[in-house]
């Protein structure tokens, strides 16, 4: 029931005090997101963490103007968690992964060869773009048990999509990496005095309209 609790505890936090999170506090929230599931335990993400307050001011700029909201989380946050997934499956990448688990179970290094190749040519024949997709996906899965890891610590995140990722990618030098921005997470501690949704009830789709049981 602890988990629920956090969960209603947790909102989209509009303005952040500037109050740095503990690092114990950060390491068991990137520990949550790098336990989470992914297909074929590939994790074919890695996460970028910004903690320079000149350097979260830089990347301010790169959220969306547009923006309903004014977007100073990235500005008064404590750090920010960037999740940036590959561009494409690779013999290379896919390769290291499952040998690395064979090494890990004590298994023969080339036990997963065949498994590999399988998964290579399943990949290959659905295209390159929704390869990027499927990453993008596994990396959204880690994404939501780090918030949901955050609460639990009781910090605040606020979850982002909306921003320039051709301007993330290149600030992080991503493009040479083979990596592509997808998720921002900005988290620290709330001012309740100046954020506007502090106060408000939270409220979700009931869970009569929100749930349907097949029998």
């Amino acid at each position: 029931m602890a988990l629920l609790e956090d969960l209603k505890w947790r909102y989209a936090t509009k303005r952040m005090d500037g109050q740095t999170v503990p690092q114990e506090k950060l390491d068991y929230i990137l520990e949550a997101a790098r336990y989470a599931p992914s297909s074929s335990g590939l994790q074919p993400y890695k996460i970028f963490v910004v903690k320079n307050g000149k350097t979260l001011e830089q990347l301010k700029d790169f959220v969306f103007n547009n923006h309903p909201f004014n977007q100073n989380q990235i500005a008064d946050c404590s750090h920010l968690l960037v999740w940036a997934a590959w561009d494409q499956y690779t013999d290379e990448r896919v390769g290291n992964v499952l040998r690395n688990t064979s090494t890990k179970r004590n298994l023969p290094i080339d036990s997963s060869e065949d498994y590999k190749q399988r998964l290579l040519n399943l990949y290959e024949s659905l295209g390159k773009e929704w390869q990027e997709n499927h990453t993008a996906k596994q990396a959204h899965i880690s994404y939501g048990l780090a918030i949901a890891a955050a609460a639990e610590q009781k910090v605040d995140a606020t979850p982002m999509e909306g921003f320039d990722n051709t301007k993330m990618d290149e600030f992080l030098g991503l493009n040479q990496s083979g990596l592509k921005s997808v998720v921002i997470l900005p988290i620290g501690y709330r001012d309740k005095e100046n954020d506007w949704l502090v106060k408000l009830k939270k409220w979700r789709t009931p869970k009569e309209e929100f749930i349907t049981e097949i029998k």
